[in-house]
């Protein structure tokens, strides 16, 4: 199916229906954190994602084999996985909820800068340049705010890389032959080689489980198949249907999403200075995604 050139209707509701998804998931994935370290929650999410992905594809008839030109992209994605993943639980575990995610959702600032230097026929307009500057600018004023709450360098850079390697696999499932496989294909590929990775690395930072609790179990449980299975599964089909920075502006809503529920349900104290950094941000955002008036 050829990509539509704008975001219709059925995709602007599907769109923000699965950013605020994601900003739930950042706090699932905190309090979660609580019964399992970070690499290990991780892995585990891969690990039981790969079983619900494989029972998808047996019921849904959908090929297993892969062509070879979409192999090599296939592992860079897997390994830009891993890597996001292992950064954002790190992030999510040392620092609040609404730092990490102003930060980590700041990824189509990170997209639109490397579009300008790999796809040609994405120029940087006035507008867009704009946007990168107030996009910019919230990132550096969220990483400048030190006082108060749970704050940690660790915990902003790890979000940080978490947003590039994000921005990262959205490339690569753009411009190499793995766009031309199908969405199953792409997330089993990231998911089966992340596992492996992050459970064996687990171990080398620190005690595995911390206090288990039916709580941590059903945020797991969530993070599998909400999230990991179902839910990556839509993006990536969203990703086939939709220009790939339109999908990406829909994510200044998760940011927001997100630092409203760290407050609301994890009681975190939000600085004048993390709001400020989340107008910029959203801002940027828009601007850099928005379709010029066509007169």
């Amino acid at each position: 199916m050829e990509r539509k050139s704008t975001v219709d209707a059925f995709g602007a509701v599907a769109l923000t229906a699965f950013a605020l998804h994601l900003a739930f998931n950042q706090v699932v994935i905190k309090v979660t954190a609580g019964g399992f370290s970070p690499f290990f929650a991780a892995g585990l999410r891969s690990a039981g994602a790969v079983l619900v992905l494989l029972l998808w594809m047996y019921l849904r008839g959908v090929s297993f084999r892969m062509p070879r030109a979409a192999v090599p992209w296939a592992v860079v994605s897997g390994l830009l996985f891993a890597f996001e993943f292992m950064c954002l639980y790190t992030a999510l575990d040392v620092s609040t909820v609404s730092r990490s995610s102003v930060i980590f959702y700041s990824m189509p600032l990170w997209l639109a800068l490397a579009s300008v230097v790999l796809l040609p026929d994405e120029g940087l307009t006035r507008r867009k340049a704009l946007g990168l500057a107030l996009a910019f600018g919230g990132v550096v004023v969220a990483l400048a705010e030190r006082g108060g709450g749970q704050i940690s360098w660790t915990g902003d850079i790890l979000a940080l890389m978490s947003a590039l390697c994000w921005a990262g696999i959205v490339l690569v499932v753009r411009v190499t032959p793995l766009a031309h496989v199908s969405p199953e294909q792409q997330l089993i590929s990231q998911v089966m080689i992340s596992a492996p990775i992050m459970l064996l690395l687990a171990p080398f930072f620190g005690p595995l489980l911390r206090d288990v609790q039916p709580i941590h179990i059903a945020g797991m449980a969530f993070q599998i198949i909400a999230v990991a299975s179902l839910g990556f599964l839509a993006w990536f089909w969203l990703m086939k249907q939709y220009p790939a920075n339109s999908v990406a502006s829909f994510s200044f809503i998760s940011p927001v999403a997100s630092v409203l529920l760290g407050w609301i349900l994890l009681g975190e104290e939000i600085a004048a200075s993390i709001w400020l950094a989340l107008v910029l941000v959203a801002a940027g955002i828009t601007l850099i995604n928005r379709k010029p008036k066509v007169v």
